[in-house]
């Protein structure tokens, strides 16, 4: 195959990207259908590209193409290539709708599922041009992010350290015991209010690992000289609040964010006595964090709200 100087007239956005498909698929014919060019233009063009680079990038075989160890580095460039005219289209379409600005927010499930929806909605609406792009994390990942810096504010529930970061107050909840309308607390006082020590015995549904439910569980657990027997950890509250209505396992979950599960489902609930049950939900950004406009989002979310109620 020729060497020398590069072609770059070859590296066009259309072969660089037929390429990268032809790496992820292993097939030249979903990959010129994904780049919606005839199986021979595409043909023509991948032996074009590797005339230009002066090195075979596939090896050609009865069940597909195999990219060859010299096609790594431009499978690599060309992906992020392909990742900064992605971008660049999203911009341009943002600028078209008439959004000039976003501000990443990664926030607790807790945080989304009692407080942020009606707040986010309120200041979307006084700042039309300003997208706010949430990511949900458990708390610990939610600093991770920060840290990162592949968010701008951060919403978690207090407990894990924060070197490096400034943080304000958010809201408060509250964590109560969950359980079947079938599991015997059910037919117990539903107003007495129950210590998680007496519960130490029970099989639990929880969240998966990292929330700060499920570690505050643990912690006490620990204290209690007891191990909590996990049955099972889901993903949503949702999906926690399923499992108990069907009487295998209770569960800990913020308050406000079961409320309409406890209505609608074969649920019932009582109050934690332990001090731990009540949370302070905090908002987090980088010290040197000294972006106007979120700081003007910081200060709409925090507490108080009354300047802004929603």
């Amino acid at each position: 195959m020729a060497t020398g100087r590069y072609n770059l007239a070859r590296f066009d956005f259309i072969s660089i990207r037929l390429a990268v498909t032809c790496a992820q698929t292993g097939s030249l014919t979903a990959a010129a259908r994904e780049c919606n060019l005839a199986l021979a233009a595409a043909s023509r063009r991948l032996k074009e590209l590797e005339l230009a680079v002066g090195i075979q990038l596939f090896e050609r075989r009865t069940s597909g193409l195999i990219p060859t160890p010299a096609a790594a580095p431009l499978i690599k460039s060309g992906l992020e290539i392909l990742g900064s005219v992605y971008e660049l289209e999203a911009a341009l379409g943002d600028l078209r709708n008439g959004i000039a600005r976003h501000i990443r927010l990664c926030s607790s499930s807790a945080a989304i599922n009692q407080f942020l929806p009606p707040l986010l909605a309120r200041w979307q609406s006084l700042h039309p041009q300003v997208q706010v792009d949430v990511e949900e994390q458990v708390s610990g990942r939610v600093l991770a992010r920060l840290h990162e810096d592949r968010a701008d504010i951060g919403v978690f529930v207090e407990g894990p350290p924060t070197p490096a970061l400034r943080t304000w107050p958010f809201r408060e909840d509250e964590l109560i015991v969950v359980f079947s309308n079938a599991h015997p607390l059910a037919s117990s006082s539903k107003r007495k209010a129950l210590a998680f020590a007496s519960l130490l015995d029970e099989q639990w549904i929880s969240l998966g690992s990292g929330a700060a439910a499920l570690q505050a569980q643990q912690q006490a657990a620990v204290l209690h000289g007891k191990p909590l027997k996990i049955r099972m950890q889901l993903l949503s509250f949702d999906a926690v609040c399923h499992m108990v209505e069907a009487n295998m396992g209770i569960a800990i979950l913020p308050k406000t964010a079961v409320i309409p599960n406890l209505r609608a489902m074969r649920l019932g609930s009582r109050s934690l006595l332990d001090s731990w049950a009540r949370r302070r939900i905090l908002l987090a950004a980088a010290t040197v964090q000294s972006d106007p406009l979120v700081m003007e989002l910081i200060e709409f979310l925090r507490e108080p709200t009354f300047a802004h109620p929603v």
